[in-house]
């Protein structure tokens, strides 16, 4: 495996009042796609400036596999960065662009121009070595920054939101091949960006920001279906999120290695209890944040037909249905007056039962399994 393993450690950054970043812990493994991910001003972007050398911390260390890079300068670490803004020299040509860092350390001629090539090919920009930048389109300029950062054949490629300026198709385009070019080269790439479905979709590993503090590491998987906070819960992807009492949780299903419970709670929003499966036995009385995916809901103009007792169903009014193309969102206000997110996906055509539509009398309904206790939030 190429790469270094980045170990941050009680990383704590301040400017004036204002506390970038509170005692921040993170490992990334050797040759790891890892993301910081998190809303403007989390953090992120400082943590990856201490790690590039651009910024200092008050307190901590940052080490690549075991040295201590911070005393180190940004050109003495085994690092480059990729920034959002290209920083790319007008003047020169794609191939000197690239051949610039491998031209200061004065490289052979014949040396600097084997490795042009190879890394012209590695980013598809063969044809385009002897345009300027103006010449390029906004994702050809952020693939010459990619490959001149590459040359030097860093440990670590820092990126500091490199899609963020370009449009939608093109940065889902270039999203793949970022993921394959990682795949082809294998070293530690860190990825900061505020966009959760790019985190989800490339990284093998996340850690959501907010504050200043990292509020949970994991897999894409894992962050997404297990969320430890209300905020993780909200920031990534959309969720129904309400505020619960425990009534009663009792072990029902027992493995050698680990026990589940079936917890009923009283949810005062829906004012009517339901189930949730946990790992952990909450105790009766604890108030919790109870998640549901809106894509986990059935959403039926019948009531589910169903002999098990762990469906959570609750009886509505379409207030709005909403079409995108793959999926149907509809905002289903429950008789007590709450109102429901589903996310419905179209399968197969004319397959999917009743249209349902504006004012319909629905049923909504979500197995125990698909709700998920995100933080006990009694102080």
């Amino acid at each position: 495996m190429k790469g270094s393993t980045v170990t941050i450690e009680n990383v704590s950054k301040t400017f004036g009042t204002f506390h970038a970043l509170d005692d921040v812990n993170i490992t990334i493994n050797k040759g790891e796609f890892f993301s910081l991910l998190g809303p403007s001003g989390c953090g992120k972007t400082t943590l990856l400036r201490i790690i590039a050398g651009f910024e200092f911390p008050d307190t901590g260390a940052v080490l690549f596999d075991d040295t201590d890079v911070l005393p180190l300068p940004p050109d003495k670490r085994p690092s480059n960065t990729v920034f959002q803004s290209y920083a790319l020299f007008p003047h020169l040509s794609v191939f000197d662009n690239i051949a610039f860092p491998l031209k200061l350390k004065k490289v052979p001629k014949q040396e600097i121009d084997a490795k042009v090539k190879e890394y012209l090919h590695l980013v598809q920009l063969d044809a385009h070595a002897d345009k300027k930048p103006n010449q390029l389109s906004g994702g050809q300029k952020q693939r010459v920054a990619i490959a001149r950062a590459l040359i030097n054949e860093p440990s670590v490629l820092l990126l500091d939101e490199p899609l963020s300026a370009l449009d939608a198709k093109l940065r889902t385009q270039l999203l793949v091949d970022l993921d394959a070019l990682h795949d082809k080269i294998g070293i530690t790439f860190i990825y900061v960006t505020h966009d959760q479905s790019e985190a989800l979709s490339v990284s093998d590993r996340i850690a959501v920001m907010n504050q200043g503090k990292v509020l949970q590491i994991g897999t894409p998987f894992e962050i997404y279906e297990s969320p430890a906070t209300e905020f993780v819960a909200k920031f990534i992807g959309e969720t129904n999120l309400f505020t619960a009492r425990v009534e009663e949780c009792t072990p029902y299903k027992t493995t050698e290695n680990e026990t589940e419970y079936m917890c009923r709670l009283d949810i005062p929003e829906l004012a009517k209890t339901i189930q949730v499966t946990d790992y952990d036995m909450t105790q009766p009385g604890q108030k919790v944040c109870v998640s549901v995916r809106p894509e986990k809901i059935r959403i039926t103009t019948e009531p589910p037909k169903t002999d098990r007792n762990d469906i959570n169903v609750f009886e509505g009014i379409v207030e709005e249905p909403v079409y995108s193309g793959f999926q149907s969102k509809f905002y289903v206000r429950l008789e007590n007056g709450t109102v429901i997110k589903v996310f419905k996906q179209h399968t197969n055509y004319l397959d999917d039962g009743p249209e349902i539509e504006w004012k319909d009398k629905v049923y909504v309904s979500w197995s125990a399994n698909d709700g998920y206790i995100v933080e006990d939030i009694e102080k």
